[in-house]
């Protein structure tokens, strides 16, 4: 699966929806960024059930400062409309495979459980 590009216009559309969405927070600047793509393209093509979306922080000031973006590249999960991870750094694939392996283990009435108290 190819990556989407998200914008102010479609960010909450995308990520609103039922199931996983991994975001790359990244810049064209950044060479950590430029690292962890090709990482992030893999896992795409492995993992055609998950939406893998890329926000340029450049292009997107507005998402960044949504959602308290400070380093890049940072990598978000959002399983059913809910953030359930967030990481700032170029992660390695066994990483990126570790944190896909356990959101999708995830229990997510207990997650919503937890957020609203």
């Amino acid at each position: 699966m190819t990556t989407v590009t998200l914008t102010t216009a479609n960010f909450d559309e995308v990520a609103q929806g039922d199931g996983i969405v991994l975001v790359d927070f990244w810049a064209d600047w950044c060479g950590p960024c430029k690292r962890f793509a090709p990482v992030f393209e893999k896992s795409a093509a492995k993992h055609e059930d998950i939406v893998f979306a890329k926000v340029d922080t450049e292009a997107e000031p507005a998402l960044s400062e949504r959602f308290g973006i400070s380093s890049i590249p940072t990598l978000m999960a959002i399983r059913d409309g809910v953030i359930v991870f967030a990481e700032a750094g170029a992660l390695p694939e066994p990483v990126l495979e570790n944190v896909i392996e356990q959101v999708r283990g995830l229990d997510m009435e207990d997650v919503r459980r937890r957020v609203e108290s």
